[in-house]
């Protein structure tokens, strides 16, 4: 099991880098900054998607106290 993660890992670290070195060399970027450009990416998208998530959830909560259900013309 141990052998087969430890080629796993490696088959990803070979060509999972070697894409950021093709762009890097085709771009003519480094390809450090790549990956960082890939890195922060994945965690600005995770963190867009919760913001997103705690502001219609605060939106809602205040359509809920300001708009209250009357059951009839006398809860006025």
């Amino acid at each position: 099991m141990k052998q087969f993660a430890y080629n796993l890992r490696y088959f990803f670290e070979k060509y999972g880098f070697y894409v950021s070195s093709r762009m890097g060399e085709r771009l003519g970027i480094r390809v450090k900054s790549i990956r960082l450009f890939f890195i922060y990416l994945s965690f600005f998208t995770l963190g867009a998607g919760f913001a997103l998530y705690l502001t219609l959830a605060f939106w809602l909560r205040i359509k809920d106290l300001i708009y209250t259900k009357r059951s009839s013309v006398f809860d006025l």
